[in-house]
């Protein structure tokens, strides 16, 4: 949706329907606010997706708190394919209203009728994942913070991931070793294969459990590709290459995993900039430590040197410079007189001052911030839906075509079929990425 004649079709498509209480339009954004009855929603996507248009859900840090919905934690969801792959077992199920993904977090809020929820997480689990709820808290019902870091790694947590694929990557290791070393004998091969299985289920049980649930569904993606390929490697021999490519693979996964919690992590530290309580001036003249959230705009809060600024503000009383480093940037401290703005998260160095509440906690600048890199994180570039467009299509052709190899390589090139079937699982491992 670019332009206006895109959006004239659009509107024209729902203006039928009964139900719809208005239509926001951001063509910048390229997004649609439709606000509408409940059973009047599905039929305005379908109307859309019949005008051409493909809709997808969108949410936001400023509609996240108020909107209906639940929040579950899927400790393995770290990039953009597998968010498709949940997207594409929920689809097709009846009663979901819109489904809000959040990579950096590593959450998923699904916006359902309340029957529907027990069949979304069924769906969830076949795809090969294990949504886990997520309470107001932030916490799922084993306890873990949604956004720690204990639970992550592909099911189980950084330092627990890291040690185990340091044993993998040992053992993969190991059985290269005695592939090349050990006198030719069955019990050296035996001990090589058994220690390159070690290798292949320290590294790859979360690879395998996503790759045949793909397969059982009839669906082709990298952990069905690996997993083929790395049991063929297996079987026909080569299992210390089998072992060495899962093992780097998984190491890969986990570097990429830890690439999204940096991201989190960042906005962790954002969060925790503001202050969670200030120093409200009350009508009895008396200074009252008061939770942020519950502060109202026209306040005098007052701060001290050394303290943050708790919310946005306009200095009413006092000098003293203020460190704004955390939000702007700028370089050196920042002279604040009556009069002067101040900004939640920012540091008063020197001098006493009182200023006038002019922002909510929720729509402080620091807020705003949050708010836009939580929604960029939500939110996929059209270069990101390109790529997933390609990889349905280029997938499944890799596969085809090593299925080729295979089969027609022993005719025409003259091949053992051994020799045919370890150049089609080679050609499955170099696309994977």
């Amino acid at each position: 949706m670019d332009c206006s004649a895109e959006e004239s079709e659009i509107r024209r498509a729902l203006e039928p329907l009964e139900g719809i209480r208005s239509l926001g339009f951001q063509l910048g954004a390229r997004t649609l606010k439709i606000d509408a009855e409940d059973r009047a929603l599905p039929l305005a996507l379908d109307a859309i997706r019949k005008a051409g248009f493909d809709p997808q859900p969108v949410v936001t840090a400023a509609n996240t708190q108020g909107s209906q919905g639940r929040v579950f934690r899927i400790a393995t969801m770290d990039c953009s394919a597998e968010e498709a792959e949940i997207r594409r077992a929920l689809e097709p199920l009846d009663g979901i209203r819109s489904l809000g993904f959040q990579l950096g977090a590593r959450t998923l809020k699904i916006d359902a009728d309340e029957g529907t929820y027990p069949l979304a997480l069924d769906a969830i689990r076949k795809a090969g994942f294990d949504p886990q709820p997520v309470t107001g808290a932030g916490e799922t019902e084993g306890g873990h913070a949604a956004g720690s870091a204990e639970g992550d790694g592909h099911g189980h947590g950084f330092a627990g991931g890291i040690s185990r694929l340091v044993a993998a990557l040992v053992f993969a290791t190991g059985a290269e070793v005695l592939s090349f070393f050990a006198p030719d004998q069955m019990a050296w091969k035996v001990a090589g294969m058994a220690i390159a299985a070690l290798a292949i289920w320290l590294a790859g049980i979360d690879t395998y459990k996503k790759g045949i649930a793909a397969l059982l569904r009839g669906k082709l993606n990298i952990n069905a590709l690996m997993s083929v390929a790395v049991t063929g490697a297996f079987l026909i021999g080569q299992w210390p290459e089998a072992a060495m490519v899962m093992a780097l693979y998984a190491i890969a996964e986990l570097i990429e995993a830890k690439a999204v919690d940096r991201a989190r992590n960042a906005i962790k530290g954002l969060l925790e900039l503001a202050p969670e309580e200030a120093l409200v001036l009350g009508t009895n003249g008396a200074w009252t430590a008061t939770p942020v959230a519950s502060v109202a705009i026209g306040a005098t809060v007052r701060i001290k040197p050394g303290e943050r600024v708790p919310l946005d503000g306009k200095v009413t009383k006092g000098n003293g410079a203020i460190n704004q480093a955390p939000v702007t940037g700028e370089s050196i401290p920042v002279d604040k007189a009556p009069g002067d703005q101040v900004f939640a998260g920012t540091i008063n160095e020197t001098g006493e001052l009182e200023f006038e509440v002019t922002a909510l906690s929720s729509n402080t600048t620091l807020a705003r911030i949050i708010q836009a890199v939580e929604q960029a994180q939500g939110t996929r570039a059209p270069t990101q839906r390109f790529v997933d467009r390609f990889a349905s299509i280029y997938t499944p052709a890799v596969f085809a075509i090593a299925v080729a190899v295979a089969v027609l390589t022993p005719f025409l090139m003259g091949l053992t079929w051994l020799e045919a079937l370890y150049k089609a699982l080679v050609l499955l491992v170099i696309a994977c990425p």
